[in-house]
């Protein structure tokens, strides 16, 4: 054996015996390993046994060091670090952020877990369970042993509910066909209390507002049968006489101008305004009566329910006016089981100035900063509408691509107004939490791209958006307008035109305007989920309406236009979908495919280029530049020397899946696969290979890869670096170049390694 072996092997040793962490234990101490859980019964069956050990695992205390292996390399790094001198630097990192101090045997307490694990297996049913607890000590290290001996389990003959003719029990009575407790289910404890919990809920959906859970009684009775039980249940004696009452509201008093600091309620009759069931105390009249019609959802003599009780509570908050919604029930002063119902709101400032630095990624690859300039006006005509008019400027650069040193210039303003309401001349309904809303919205933007062209856009829409509950949404413009208009092209890019005509659609001047409705719907909120689903999808109609109103049809040389400019003619439909598949708390699956289609016809024989679609770049398939893919087969990169010109197509396929893992702290890792490819319906000839065919899956692009994601919680810095597998514009039979992959070749590190600088993830 040579000496470099030997000290190989003797360094290996000594780290790992650093990383069983035994070596800097306080005297007399040990270190704790962890427990065993036996549960041993000759009555209870296998299955059932190995399920009570698996939910018994996670209540005893406390965990022993986490470990890898076999090995404790937090333990290690802690003992590593040693005591820290100061709060701070490097060693009081690594021992508090990194390390972590050993678990010492003296606070492991084997009674109090006895007990625990013994209680647990009662409430599931097992009654007279009995356990033993004992350790075993080897070196320095501890390990418990706990041993369970579970009878059979218990499981519910009948279920009684209360049978006397109160008000309350008929109404416990009236919840018998949705109960949690079901005959010849396990006894549990929990699931009792979770149907205490579901009647309490019910009863407040019928009026009961003062009931309580703590009011209901469930008894058991296990001596009527072999292993079984009766559950009877009960509404106790002693329950208030408040509680057993039904409630009606009575009065709906609000107070809009309520402040925190120092009494606002005054019963000023000239600052008193009744509108319809509501009274409105506004002193300062800040607000029209009206939208308070709108927003709550009780009026008088309806039956209290909770449901109306936290919508309108969320609909006040949603109109985005108040800073603090406050909300009581007092029992009314009259004959009978009324309640009065009483809002405390205090308003956001009307009005409000924000400056905004923002770093920022876009789908062409580009990264940068935007600085925002926002006014607001949060009560504009005293209904709660919402005025926003800002400012914005900003510079964006490609860190990586052919298109380096094409920098773009933005600047602009957009001004938006929201009507907390649906302004229509048919009704609209929304029984939700969240207040429906219309929109107008206008804009100016100036981009200059460096060396090629400056793009003036106007843009203009109107429209309405709403949602159904927290997971479905609407958006529903009834015309969205977009004029383009090119200007201050360059000698540089008028050459690229000259070789390549297709690049002029790029500055020709664009008229877009109708409908748009996107539809959307999202779980990924419920973090206890396994699987999450996100879905959009989009239409967008331009010029239909006029282009057959006005019979044109560029194919016969009629061609209309407005204000000199041809009006756009289509219409496009775009789906996204995607999966988020939970492995741990840390670690994830996420998956997402996007469909998409648009088709010009009349007015138009091409899709706009602002509507087209593209492929590639840091939000998309990440192994190939910026809108550099495709369509179909073509090769867009040896059009031009100077720049790569963005390649858009008329049909979308992209699909990408990506493992997502915490490294450590706020660094999270990804490993990743990307797919798809966009085409063009009609025959190109600057783009041989580009139309849609029956082929489309042999043109798909694939690309690998692996990033780091740095989640500072108030943004994520993405970096990605990622490679091509497949090249759609190879010739078939080719097109796969896994085996051409080669680290170690610069060249082809140089033409195929991608590096990606994003903000936010992918998707």
């Amino acid at each position: 054996m040579s000496k470099y072996t030997l000290s190989c092997l003797l360094l290996s040793a000594l780290f790992l015996a650093a990383c069983t962490g035994t070596r800097n234990l306080p005297e007399g101490e040990l270190l704790y390993t962890g427990a065993t859980i036996k549960v041993e019964s000759k009555t209870t069956p296998k299955k059932e046994r190995k399920a009570l050990k698996t939910a018994l695992t996670p209540l005893l205390r406390p965990k022993p060091n986490s470990s890898i292996l076999g090995l404790k390399p937090k333990l290690f790094f802690y003992n590593l670090a040693g005591e820290p001198k100061k709060d701070k630097g490097f060693r009081y990192w690594l021992r508090t952020k990194v390390g972590e101090p050993p678990v010492l045997y003296s606070k492991v307490d084997l009674e109090y877990n006895k007990k625990v694990l013994q209680n647990y297996a009662e409430n599931s049913g097992y009654f007279n369970t009995t356990a033993v607890a004992d350790s075993t000590r080897k070196g320095k290290k501890a390990t418990a042993t706990y041993t369970l001996d579970p009878k059979r389990q218990y499981k519910i003959r009948t279920v009684k509910f209360p049978d006397d003719s109160s008000a309350v029990s008929i109404a416990v009575r009236k919840t018998q066909r949705r109960t949690l407790l079901k005959k010849d289910q396990a006894y549990n404890l929990d699931i009792i209390k979770l149907e205490r919990e579901r009647i309490d809920v019910r009863l407040k959906e019928k009026g009961f507002y003062y009931f309580n859970e703590d009011y209901l009684l469930i008894q058991v009775d296990s001596t009527v049968a072999d292993h079984q039980v009766d559950l009877i249940m009960k509404v106790k004696k002693e329950i208030p006489a408040l509680a057993q009452n039904q409630y009606e509201i009575n009065k709906i008093i609000v107070y809009p101008n309520y402040k925190l600091a120092k009494d606002s309620i005054v019963n000023d009759p000239k600052a008193t305004v009744q509108y319809n069931d509501f009274t409105i105390i506004d002193k300062n009249n800040l607000f029209k009566p009206r939208i308070f019609d709108r927003t709550l959802y009780f009026k008088k003599g309806d039956l209290y329910n909770r449901t109306n009780h936290n919508l309108s509570l969320n609909r006040l908050v949603n109109l985005g006016t108040f800073k603090f919604v406050k909300n009581q029930f007092k029992v009314a002063d009259t004959t009978g089981n009324f309640l009065d119902a009483y809002y405390y709101l205090t308003p956001l400032p009307k009005k409000s100035i924000r400056l905004e630095l923002l770093a920022k990624t876009n789908s062409a690859n580009y990264t940068g900063t935007e600085l925002n300039l926002n006014w607001s006006n949060r009560n504009l005509f005293k209904g709660a509408e919402q005025l926003t008019i800002s400012a914005f400027g900003g510079l964006e650069v490609q860190v990586s691509g052919q298109n380096n040193g094409f920098n773009v210039y933005r600047f602009g303003t957009e001004a938006n107004l929201i009507w907390p309401r649906i302004i229509s001349p048919f009704k609209f309904h929304s029984a939700s939490g969240y207040v429906p809303k219309t929109k107008a919205t206008l804009g100016y933007e100036f981009q200059n791209r460096t060396k090629l062209y400056s793009l003036q856009t106007f843009k203009g829409s109107f429209g309405y958006l709403w949602k159904e509950n927290e997971r479905k949404e609407h958006l529903f413009n009834l015309t969205e307008i977009t004029y383009a208009s090119p200007q201050n092209v360059t000698a540089l890019y008028q050459s690229q035109i000259d070789s390549l005509p297709s690049l002029g659609k790029v500055i020709e001047k664009q008229l877009i305007f109708g409908p748009t409705y996107s539809y959307t719907y999202t779980n990924t909120m419920e973090k206890r989920k396994k699987n999450t689903f996100y879905y959009n999808g989009k239409i967008d109609l331009s010029g239909n309406i006029t282009g057959l109103a006005t019979g044109a049809n560029i194919k016969d040389g009629n061609t209309k236009k407005i204000f000199d400019v041809p009006f756009s003619q289509f219409i496009k439909i775009e789906n996204e979908f995607r999966h988020y598949l939970k492995l741990s708390e840390d670690s994830q699956i996420a998956s997402r495919l996007i469909v998409g289609a648009g088709f010009a016809y009349g007015n138009s024989d091409q899709m706009p280029f602002i509507k087209q679609f593209f492929n590639g770049g840091t939000n998309s398939i990440r192994a190939f530049r910026a809108r550099s893919i495709g369509p179909g087969t073509f090769d867009g990169s040896k059009t031009t020397n100077t720049f790569l010109p963005d390649q858009s197509g008329d049909v979308k396929l992209e699909f990408s899946t990506e493992y997502r893992a915490k490294i450590y702290g706020l660094v999270k890792g990804a490993v990743f696969l990307d797919a798809g490819n966009i085409w063009l319906l009609k025959d190109d000839p600057d783009k041989p290979g580009g139309k849609f065919s029956k082929d489309f899956l042999n043109e798909l692009a694939v690309g690998v890869g692996a990033g780091l994601r740095f989640d500072f919680s108030f943004l994520v810095l993405r970096t990605d670096l990622a490679f091509p597998i497949r090249k759609p514009y190879l010739a078939d039979g080719n097109r796969w170049v896994l085996d051409k992959v080669s680290f170690g070749n610069g060249s082809w590190r140089n033409e195929n390694l991608v590096f990606n600088l994003a903000i936010g993830y992918p998707f």
